[in-house]
């Protein structure tokens, strides 16, 4: 672990909350998120959702050394050019706006970031990319990633050899994964590249299950939560790349 603690901004939730007697909308995040990254040996900075433009986002990305962008609700399918499928969640605008700026910002100052679950479906819609809205239809029913009731499916999923998420995995050809999502990859977007997919006895074959960013700045996005069962491999990248990212911006 680097012995630099660089700035992390992580996204966060907008939803009511209800604490003692008052309810009201606030900015949370589950805590395994930021214990993954202070873990990592990151600063997490919250970056709640808020009114965006492309001055804001470009400033809020200088003022960091890394980006995690956190699961959460699905993406508006009218980013993607689709309408919303009876599963699909209502949408969160104003998220939705706040971290594809950030994105758009982060990609264009080559600022390392990572994705996690709702995250890698965010990227792969702001490169170009579509989503299949509820993944049952498309697996004959198959809910083995879905989740129940606030508990996480167990499934593995296989890097591709050569890539980042496969080095940060020590070349393991199959990783134990913890899932909560209904939605997948359906079109790639530009730029992106799969870096690992569905594994293991029984698995529906070719489910996207990370994605990167071509070329060398680091951008990576997992459809597992990792920050689950305190798996800090991909975490541990990001601040590295943080570390360096800090490092050539001061030279």
């Amino acid at each position: 672990m680097s012995t630099v603690r660089p700035v992390i901004g992580v996204t966060t939730y907008l939803e009511p909350i209800r604490s003692g007697i008052w309810e009201l909308p606030a900015a949370y995040l589950p805590e395994t998120y930021l214990r993954s990254v202070v873990d990592a040996g990151g600063i997490a900075v919250l970056l709640p959702p808020q009114p965006v433009d492309d001055e804001i986002a470009a400033a809020t990305v200088a003022s960091l050394d890394g980006l995690l962008v956190t699961g959460g609700y699905d993406v508006d399918p009218a980013r993607y050019g689709q309408r919303a499928g009876e599963h699909t969640d209502t949408p969160r605008d104003d998220r939705d706006a706040w971290e594809d700026a950030l994105l758009a910002a982060a990609i264009a100052a080559e600022l390392p970031f990572l994705g996690i679950c709702r995250g890698l479906q965010l990227l792969n819609v702001h490169q170009g990319g579509t989503l299949l809205q509820h993944l049952p239809d498309a697996l004959d029913g198959d809910t083995r990633y879905s989740g129940d009731a606030g508990v996480f499916a167990i499934n593995e999923a296989a890097p591709v050899d050569g890539s980042r998420l496969a080095e940060l995995y020590g070349g393991a050809t199959s990783v134990d994964v913890r899932s909560y999502h209904h939605q997948a990859v359906d079109r790639l977007g530009a730029g992106l590249r799969v870096t690992a997919v569905s594994a293991g006895s029984g698995a529906t074959e070719q489910v996207v299950q990370a994605i990167e960013l071509e070329g060398d700045a680091f951008g990576m996005a997992v459809q597992w939560h990792p920050e689950q069962i305190g798996d800090l491999r991909v975490f541990q990248g990001l601040v590295d790349a943080a570390v360096e990212h800090r490092r050539t911006r001061s030279a």
